[in-house]
């Protein structure tokens, strides 16, 4: 509803517009750029990579799209699983005789979910199936306008639907902020109820529960993040080509990975592989062409090999051999393990597609002989060392990534100074703050506005003036927000506001004493109990004198995305270590 984005490398301010919807821009955009393309240039070839967010969490869609989704899932995940398999086997997608591998331990069966979470997460699915809908509608609409002109059969489209396999990262439950999920917190399913009318909408920032994307990876186990089962990383495709392509309604079970989509690109296109690009000399592509497959469904497959990594969880492919280790669930906050203690599994996927019939016991050599391999490709690529820290990841600080801020203790700021994202501002996180603003205030008005904000709706802070009185709110993932304000309103002319947190320390995410001053005095004292430890969002930013994309509070006075009133001259962030608190 309010996403954060860029043309080129500029900034794109979105509309005042309740129902703006960034999927529908995108296509709007992608139209006009293909109508643009062939009026000034119709004889040249055109390239559109368009990549929706959907179904990407958050699962943002119009109420009209939710309605249609209404009572199709009430049956649950494990009947959909089932329903899911006997539709891939009648489509011949999958072979026929595959089994259901087995769910995960911690997702429970449906039957034994309480009414208020049957509710809870229906709803959470229908919203999905709504956004995926949806998709499908405004992909519909690029296709159409390639047809307008006349260029459909001669354009090459590659379609994938997929989210590295269904993300599993809302957990049992679901999330009414995905942000809770990237900061360690557990929603309760009494609390998410109460926002069950406006999931989906501009208010929440939702994912499913895990079961769901466990129904939708079937035949599998697994889902997203665990790269070492197919349920994480096997996807549906389409290609269409009829003026490129002889075969029509055919299915290809062929091993293709993503890295074959570029070298199928080119080679369709006559293309030879770029050498140097802009004077860089380029490393050789490792996919390999589907091109080959294309008119052929029993030709041999020619991408023979290919390694799996992330977050741990690894695995190696060779000629429908598979060895795979599950390092760690999406939802587990830790590894279930040491890397060098992991337990590896063999199958045979010429035979065992869903992976259920594990040969490790009865093949350790073959066993061995991938676990090799696998070090060995993961070489090549640099893959190694293996890291397998997720949540920590987010934070420059913790897990020793470049960072523009290294080493600093305060930065400078201005009026103006906006867009500035989170990984390059300040970390203020687990930490004592001191916030010192320069403002003026102009004659004949109460001033109203941001003086400085990081974050949003779903996560944040700001120190602000409303109606002439200076305030502080915290908002702790959109579930909790603390005000600390002053009572009087301040006069016109300079004055300067202060903010002091005192953090706590003795860990992540603890809370702190806030202490508010006008000119030295102070007017205001609360405590903070809890604060985001990780990241309060994936693209809200740190702004002076304005709140843009989502705001942190809502509506300070009556300019747009709560612009100060009056001007700000300076603003210095200042951070420090809590006396018990280790920065590691």
């Amino acid at each position: 509803w309010a996403p954060f984005i860029y043309d080129g490398t500029h900034q794109v301010e979105l509309p005042e517009d309740l129902n703006y919807h960034f999927l529908t821009d995108m296509t709007d955009q992608s139209v006009a750029w293909v109508k643009y393309q062939k009026a000034l240039t119709p004889d040249k070839p055109f390239f559109i990579y368009y990549a929706p967010g959907a179904v990407h969490a958050p699962h943002h869609v119009p109420k009209e799209w939710i309605a249609k989704q209404k009572g199709k899932f009430d049956q649950g995940w494990d009947k959909l699983r089932e329903e899911i398999l006997a539709r891939q086997i009648k489509a011949g997608i999958v072979p026929v005789g595959t089994k259901l591998a087995p769910k995960p331990e911690a997702i429970p069966d449906w039957a034994s979910l309480s009414a208020d979470e049957q509710r809870l997460f229906i709803r959470q699915f229908e919203v999905f199936a709504a956004f995926l809908e949806m998709t499908d509608y405004e992909i519909g609409r690029l296709l159409q306008a390639v047809a307008e002109t006349g260029q459909l059969d001669n354009t090459l489209v590659l379609l994938v639907y997929g989210d590295n396999g269904t993300s599993a990262e809302g957990g049992r439950s679901g999330m009414f902020s995905e942000m809770t999920y990237f900061n360690g917190v557990q929603e309760k399913v009494e609390d998410m109820l109460k926002h069950l009318d406006q999931w989906g909408g501009p208010e929440t920032y939702p994912h499913m529960a895990a079961g769901w994307a466990v129904a939708l990876d079937t035949p599998f186990t697994w889902t997203k993040q665990v790269a070492s089962d197919p349920g994480g990383t096997k996807v549906g495709m389409a290609v269409h080509w009829p003026k490129g392509i002889k075969s029509k309604g055919e299915l290809r079970t062929q091993f293709t990975h993503v890295i074959d989509v570029a070298p199928t690109i080119l080679e369709a296109a006559g293309l030879p592989e770029p050498k140097e690009v802009n004077g860089v000399k380029q490393r050789p592509m490792d996919g390999v062409s589907m091109v080959y497959s294309f008119d052929d469904a029993r030709v041999k497959e020619r991408h023979t090999t290919q390694y799996f990594e992330m977050f741990g969880n690894r695995a190696i492919y060779q000629d429908g051999w598979f060895a795979r280790t599950i390092h760690r669930a999406p939802w587990e906050p830790k590894p279930r393990r040491g890397l060098a203690e992991d337990i590896w599994e063999l199958y045979d996927t010429r035979t065992d597609f869903s992976l259920v019939n594990n040969l490790a016991n009865q093949n350790p050599q073959k066993l061995a002989q991938l676990q090799a391999l696998f070090l060995q490709e993961a070489e090549k690529n640099y893959a190694l060392p293996i890291d397998d820290r997720v949540f920590e990841r987010v934070n420059a600080e913790l897990v020793g990534r470049p960072d523009l801020m290294a080493g600093r203790t305060s930065i400078n700021l201005a009026q103006g100074m906006t867009g500035m994202s989170e990984n390059v501002f300040l970390n203020i996180k687990n930490k004592s703050k001191t916030i010192t603003a320069e403002i003026e205030i102009p004659e004949g008005t109460a001033a109203n506005g941001t003086i400085i904000v990081q974050g949003g709706r779903f996560g944040g802070w700001s120190l602000y003036v409303k109606d002439g009185v200076p305030a502080y709110d915290y908002n702790f993932l959109g579930l909790e927000r603390t005000t600390i304000a002053g009572k009087e309103q301040l006069k016109p002319g300079k004055a300067t506001i202060r903010f002091e947190f005192a953090y706590d320390g003795g860990g992540f995410g603890k809370g702190g004493k806030a202490t508010l001053y006008v000119n030295d005095k102070q007017v205001a004292e609360g405590r903070i109990e809890r604060t985001q430890p990780m990241i309060f969002s994936a693209d809200e930013t740190t702004d002076v004198g304005i709140d843009l994309a989502t705001p942190v509070v809502e509506a300070i006075g009556a300019e747009a995305k709560s612009r100060f009133t009056g001007h700000i001259p300076k603003v210095t962030v200042e951070v420090k270590e809590a006396p018990n608190q280790d920065a590691k």
